[in-house]
C-alpha cells in the first residue's frame, strides 16, 4: 500500500473540501468578500438553498467558516473565514495559477490573477 488511509493529507483534505460547492463557497469568501448567504445564492453558479445550508454547516462544523448574527440587523447572519479558512489561500492561489496555465478558459482578473502568478513563481 502506497499509503495509510487515514493517514493520507490528500483523503483529508477532500473529505473536508472535497466537492466543488464546498471550494467555490470558500473562494468567494477568500476573494469576493462574500459573507452573507444572499450573496453565496447571487454568485451565478446555480447553488440550490437546501446545499447552501449544508455546505455552510459543515464547513462551520470542520471551523473553516464561523457564524455569528450580524450586529445591523439581528435576522441576519455573516459567515466570515476563521483562521484555518483562511490557511487554504495558498491553495486556492495554487489551483487557479495552474488552470490558468493549463486551461485556455480560465479567467482570473485583477489582483487576484497578478497575486496567483506570483505565487506560481516561487
Amino acid at each position: 500500500m502506497i499509503y495509510e488511509p487515514n493517514q493520507c493529507p490528500f483523503r483529508f483534505g477532500l473529505g473536508v473540501f472535497g466537492d466543488r460547492w464546498t471550494l467555490l463557497i470558500i473562494r468567494d469568501m477568500l476573494f469576493r468578500s462574500f459573507t452573507r448567504f444572499q450573496d453565496f445564492l447571487n454568485a451565478g453558479e446555480g447553488i440550490s438553498t437546501n446545499v447552501l445550508s449544508d455546505r455552510l454547516r459543515r464547513l462551520e462544523a470542520q471551523q473553516i467558516v464561523s457564524r455569528k448574527k450580524d450586529p445591523a440587523d439581528g435576522r441576519q447572519v455573516i459567515y466570515e473565514l476563521t483562521d484555518k479558512g483562511k490557511d487554504l489561500r495558498p491553495m486556492m492561489l495554487a489551483v487557479m495559477s495552474w488552470a490558468r496555465k493549463y486551461d485556455p478558459e480560465t479567467n482570473v482578473s485583477g489582483e487576484i490573477g497578478r497575486t496567483a502568478n506570483e505565487g506560481s513563481s516561487r
